[in-house]
């Protein structure tokens, strides 16, 4: 496997080694010995998988109190997906990456704890599927409003995007809690 660095020092993006033939093809998505040997040494506790169809925008979620890294990949599909710097501790808060993942290129990445995190659906849709460090907590989740200028995200959208009430009504980055 290998680490790519993005441009927000923390979130990284992994392209495993994929052996492929007339059959169709093997990875490791996740190895333990692996991941810490590529400075991810990190404990996960839950694994989630969601479907959704072109143009869902799922984000920017993240929990101050339980507070989640997130090992990311799209089995099916391809989707847009973003990380903010929630840290206000942090010469990069407020800063945001964006980045393709796909079953087609077969990356995985990295959200560290103390970033929000979302993706937008660019196929007609798409599985995702990652492994968190923490526990969902609906308790402690708080959303940054996606759109939010202060972003400088530069969305893929085709047409206004679907979303959950709790995403249209995130907050502002100047209004929305951070960590430390």
């Amino acid at each position: 496997m290998r680490r790519i660095e993005t441009s927000l020092p923390g979130v990284v993006l992994l392209e495993p080694k994929v052996f492929g033939d007339a059959r169709g093809f093997f990875m490791e998505s996740w190895n333990q010995r692996t991941l810490t040997a590529l400075g991810i040494d990190v404990e996960f506790v839950q694994d989630n998988h969601s479907k959704s169809q072109q143009g869902v925008l799922r984000g920017l979620h993240y929990q101050l109190t339980q507070p989640q890294g997130k090992l990311v990949r799209v089995i099916a599909g391809e989707v847009f997906d973003v990380a903010v710097d929630m840290r206000a501790s942090s010469p990069h808060f407020g800063k945001s990456v964006g980045f393709i993942l796909s079953a087609e290129n077969q990356k995985i990445a990295w959200i560290p704890p103390g970033f929000a995190h979302g993706f937008y659906v660019t196929s007609a849709s798409a599985e995702f599927v990652y492994k968190t460090t923490d526990y969902y907590s609906p308790a402690h989740e708080c959303t940054l409003l996606w759109n939010d200028p202060a972003l400088h995200i530069q969305w893929p959208l085709v047409g206004e995007p679907l979303l959950a009430a709790k995403d249209a009504a995130g907050k502002l980055l100047a209004d929305a809690s951070r960590f430390a």
